[in-house]
């Protein structure tokens, strides 16, 4: 059961229900095989709309100050409330052949449609960030890493108008392996970048083959 599926807006309950599905969502799960996690700096879409509407999600306001957020609360709350499971199993590093062109912010999960609100082409908020920035990823469940890799995507992509095909991707950082722990910083370095971009990390857990996915909208200054 996820937090939106506590959430039980009868007339009498309404208030208290969502404060109670606040405070669930906020509490880490238990159970590792329900925690995975994602990066949270520059935060990742899925992870950055939770951060700024999980307690207020029904505000309508939403849809003026954060359409891209507001589009995927409409289609599937549970791609915010899952913001921490976002991977494919068994991708065996071929990744390019598992994630079609402009379906790589929800990893191709197509058939769920979960996710598929993140590949929405529009202007997302942004994390201002310099030529010289580091990646924060949190590993809520200890899984460790074999590997990480940092893309952003290429000068003169518009990710407001243009969706993002493996093309557009440049590689910016591939890490070494990480021991399990839940936090792990990654730093990039980069020249010749300005304005609006996409940071892409594939995150390769070493618990299995399990791949995470995720798209952080920036702004370079």
């Amino acid at each position: 059961m996820t937090c939106h599926d506590r959430v039980n807006p009868s007339r009498t309950t309404l208030v208290l229900s969502l404060l109670a599905a606040v405070l669930l969502c906020l509490i880490p799960w238990s159970a590792p095989a329900h925690a995975h996690g994602s990066v949270v700096d520059p935060a990742s879409r899925n992870y950055g709309c939770w951060l700024r509407w999980g307690s207020d999600f029904q505000n309508p306001a939403m849809a003026q100050e954060d359409p891209m957020c507001w589009q995927a609360w409409q289609d599937n709350p549970n791609a915010m409330w899952n913001w921490n499971g976002l991977y494919r199993n068994g991708s065996a590093g071929d990744f390019e052949a598992v994630i079609p062109d402009g379906q790589l912010c929800s990893a191709g999960h197509t058939e769920s449609g979960r996710y598929n609100s993140l590949d929405a082409v529009g202007a997302w908020k942004t994390t201002d960030i310099g030529a010289n920035f580091t990646v924060k990823l949190y590993d809520q469940a200890n899984h460790g890493a074999d590997y990480i890799l940092v893309y952003v995507t290429r000068q003169g992509l518009d990710p407001t108008t243009q969706p993002l095909n493996w093309d557009d991707m440049q590689l910016v950082a591939r890490t070494g392996k990480y021991a399990p722990s839940q936090n792990y910083a990654i730093d990039v370095s980069t020249s010749g970048l300005s304005g609006r971009h996409v940071v892409y990390t594939i995150w390769q857990a070493s618990h299995m083959d399990q791949t995470f996915f995720m798209c952080s909208d920036v702004n370079f200054r």
